[in-house]
């Protein structure tokens, strides 16, 4: 009687043991049949993800490219023909080189940079807690508008970290959203709330910057 092994009953472990196999001396014969088994395996993982749904998706952490993988999706989303609405919280004291590229897809795309810079430069909290409202009431509107199969809130998790918005009424936007719809929430410090009612989380690692190690400036195709 062949008895099998946690990874043979787990398809994700049994993926990952014969991708690290793969790196091994193998005989090309010894190989194929790792490549042979790793697809029956992938194929099984394929079969068992049948549903489609309507993600809550966010990037967070300290380190770069939050925003950058977000777009990533936008441009996707674009890519298929779906209509894409993009708030931009905190952004939106300078004109973003994404906006001005995106305005060749003005039929499928709405964007609003509603922010008005960090705090040290703002330096009036009231005001950036009214925008970051107002941000969130736009945002809401396109949240609800099954016409959009993607909103993108940028450093939305900034603004809750810092007080703008509470936690307890973004969730309850959330529910809102149609089912086939995504929603993105970038920035730094996502409340555990929200890494929970999420469906898609990464957390982007800083190990070097070329700011903090070098002194080097932010850079146009860069940073912005």
């Amino acid at each position: 009687m062949q008895i099998n092994t946690p990874s043979e009953l787990n398809p994700d472990l049994e993926a990952e043991r014969l991708n690290q196999e793969a790196t091994l001396s193998l005989t090309e014969e010894q190989y194929q049949r790792k490549m042979q088994r790793r697809k029956q395996v992938q194929e099984q993982r394929v079969a068992k993800a049948a549903r489609e749904k309507g993600l809550v998706i966010v990037n967070t952490g300290n380190g770069k490219g939050k925003t950058t993988a977000a777009l990533g999706m936008v441009l996707r989303s674009l890519g298929h023909g779906y209509r894409v609405a993009i708030v931009q919280f905190i952004k939106g004291a300078w004109e973003p080189a994404e906006k001005a590229v995106f305005s060749r897809w003005a039929d499928q795309l709405e964007f609003y940079a509603m922010g008005e810079g960090f705090t040290w430069e703002t330096q009036d909290r009231e005001r950036d807690i009214q925008k970051a409202s107002e941000a969130w009431q736009t945002a809401l509107t396109f949240i609800r508008n099954p016409d959009f199969r993607l909103v993108l809130l940028d450093e939305v998790n900034v603004a809750l970290k810092l007080g703008y918005l509470s936690i307890e009424e973004v969730l309850a936007g959330l529910k809102q959203k149609p089912t086939d719809s995504h929603v993105i929430l970038t920035g730094r410090g996502a409340p555990p709330a929200l890494v929970e009612r999420a469906d898609l989380v990464t957390e982007m690692t800083l190990i070097k910057h070329p700011f903090r190690e070098q002194g080097v400036k932010a850079q146009p195709g860069i940073e912005y």
